[in-house]
């Protein structure tokens, strides 16, 4: 399940992972998130949560996932990704010199300073 956190200054997109996360997550919550944030601000500075209630992604997600990175490759401004799953963590380092934009991976622990980084000009 992805939700939007909504403790975040205007202009940041920030969003947590919890359990499983669906295709229908995307399509129905990460996706019209992404394209308000463009609309409204030309541009997508985003955080996303993967805490340790997450517990995976379906085959349906992980393709919702590239398919978002890629279809709006020219506004993500900034990304930080949190999470200790370590194949998330590796997948970002791995992907993220794609991405035209910073893009930093954090510990669940590194939350407050995720935050931070991703609200800094």
């Amino acid at each position: 399940m992805i939700e939007i956190l909504t403790d975040y200054p205007e202009g940041i997109l920030a969003f947590s992972a919890t359990s499983e996360v669906t295709a229908d997550d995307y399509k129905n919550v990460l996706v019209p998130a992404i394209e308000k944030s463009i609309e409204q601000y030309n541009k997508i500075t985003a955080l996303y949560y993967l805490g340790p209630e997450f517990t995976g992604y379906t085959a349906g997600a992980m393709l919702s996932d590239t398919k978002i990175g890629l279809a709006h490759l020219t506004a993500w401004e900034k990304i930080a990704v949190v999470s200790d799953v370590s194949w998330i963590r590796n997948g970002v380092h791995i992907f993220g010199f794609i991405m035209p934009c910073p893009v930093k991976v954090f510990s669940n622990e590194q939350l407050s300073e995720a935050k931070m980084w991703i609200q800094a000009k």
